[in-house]
């Protein structure tokens, strides 16, 4: 069957499909829509691409089971090939929104992993782009307010995307957004109405199903969605998406302000230490220098989001005035004569693990082989501390011993039995000891962007990617890559 795709309707044409594509479908409207365009897509331009359709049941209603079974006879008619997988288990009394998000993703990218696909498309439309802005433009509004009152907002709530601020959250869903640092997530349908969508199921005469909790204004999101839809939705939703349009295109010129100031300004002068010149507190861009100083308390002190904008700035504005030492993001800033040095303060660091994991958000550990088995039962991963820091703690050239030794005290090392095989991804074990085992291995994770990697950002992540070591971003799955988002086609 031939499908009528319009070629104004969606553009598969900028993305590499050479290692095949995941298309996330549960059966609503848009997923439904996404994967008969991409099959045609695929069909007409690289029939021998890979294509695996994935729905998860989050288990959350009766009828799932029975509507992901669906899916599987709508793929099975198209010859697409399919899996079910569920998300089992303890499901949270509140954030449910989130935390099926979360085991979303984990699960789709599980079964990118199992195919050896590294490229997943969602059926995110232009209703949800605009939802999304919505929704963060009232919780900016709101934290403003709290603000001015005098309470001012905390850190935690913020969006897979990062923080609410500067405009940074307006830009909404991005186009692409890179997860676990391995697998691209694309959103070719974010210019795209549903509506658009739907009048094409119907005239290929397929059918969707509907979410009852897409209509359950319990949560925000419907809300939105249905206060979105009130009368003529047409001029609202031209000036979300002109909104997101431009918030994209102003956080993505930022962080390419941001990135050139780190490659430029900021070096590593030992594990764990991140040193700026002094000329970075006078830096005439200010707005940039901000940016990049909050990226950097966040890469250093391991946390997912950055640390709050109206902190930030009253920080870079004691920077200006001279010496000082502070903690922020789990970050100890600590001014000299000789620059401005960044490490993980010594609270709150991880207890010991024996196991792989993201470590303090700073370092991805393997102490097995790739399936993850233990290899080696009695390893443990537990800081470095303060003892073991002075042995190793050799002052280089403008770096203090006494900061060599803070920073060190606080990166992961490889422990047996209570003795210290030496640190984590930093050569061989200490002074006396024997070399590390052949099946543990240690990366730099660049914190804030570990888990979510929206590509906005490319140019900070990367430019902090080569200034900790870490692995570099993976080329984006498309060229001519614009932060700008398409406008919305009805």
């Amino acid at each position: 069957m031939t499908l009528d795709t319009e070629p104004d309707l969606s553009d598969f044409s900028r993305i590499d499909f050479s290692n095949g594509a995941v298309a996330a479908v549960s059966g609503g409207s848009d997923s439904t829509a996404l994967l008969l365009l991409l099959k045609a897509h695929l069909d007409r331009n690289a029939p021998a691409t890979k294509l695996l359709a994935v729905t998860i049941d989050h288990q959350l209603r009766p009828q799932a089971a029975a509507e992901a079974q669906a899916v599987a006879r709508l793929c099975a008619a198209r010859g697409i090939a399919h899996r079910v997988l569920a998300w089992s288990g303890h499901k949270p009394s509140t954030g449910l929104p989130a935390a099926a998000r979360e085991a979303r993703y984990r699960l789709l990218a599980e079964a990118a992993e199992a195919a050896g696909i590294g490229l997943i498309l969602t059926g995110h439309t232009a209703d949800d782009q605009a939802e999304t802005v919505l929704m963060r433009q009232a919780r900016d509004e709101w934290a403003r307010d709290e603000r001015a009152s005098g309470e001012g907002p905390s850190d935690e709530g913020q969006s897979d995307d990062g923080p609410r601020d500067e405009g940074r959250g307006l830009a909404g869903m991005a186009p692409a957004t890179l997860y676990e640092w391995r697998h691209w997530i694309v959103r070719p349908l974010l210019g795209v109405r549903r509506a658009a969508l739907r009048e094409f199921l119907r005239r290929e005469q397929v059918a969707w199903i509907e979410d009852p909790t897409n209509a359950d204004t319990a949560f925000e999101r419907p809300r939105v969605r249905a206060a979105l839809v009130e009368g003529d939705d047409a001029p609202r939703m031209a000036e979300t998406m002109a909104l997101a349009r431009k918030a994209a295109a102003e956080r993505e010129q930022l962080g390419h302000r941001a990135a050139m100031l780190i490659r430029s300004l900021a070096s590593r002068p030992a594990a764990g230490l991140v040193r700026l010149d002094r000329d970075f507190a006078t830096e005439g861009d200010s707005r940039a220098a901000i940016y990049a100083l909050r990226i950097l308390l966040a890469a250093t002190g391991g946390t997912a989001f950055l640390p709050d904008q109206a902190r930030s700035e009253a920080l870079f504005g004691r920077l200006r005035t001279g010496p000082l030492c502070a903690t922020l993001s789990r970050t100890v800033i600590d001014a000299r004569r000789t620059g401005i040095f960044l490490h993980r303060e010594l609270r709150d660091l991880p207890p010991a693990v024996s196991d792989n994991a993201l470590w303090d958000g700073r370092r991805r550990i393997t102490l097995g082989d790739s399936s993850g088995a233990l290899l080696i039962a009695p390893l443990l991963v537990a800081p470095l501390g303060a003892a073991l820091a002075a042995k190793r703690a050799i002052a280089g050239r403008g770096t203090p011993a006494s900061l060599v030794r803070a920073a060190l005290a606080a990166e992961p090392a490889l422990w047996r039995d209570g003795e210290c095989l030496g640190l984590l991804g930093e050569g061989p074990g200490l002074p006396g000891e024997g070399p590390m085992p052949a099946a543990v291995a240690a990366y730099p994770a660049v914190a804030p962007f570990a888990r979510f990697l929206p590509s906005f950002d490319l140019a900070p992540a990367d430019a902090v990617a080569v200034l900790l070591g870490a692995a570099p971003v993976p080329a984006a799955p498309f060229g001519g890559h614009s932060a700008g988002l398409p406008r919305a086609k009805a």
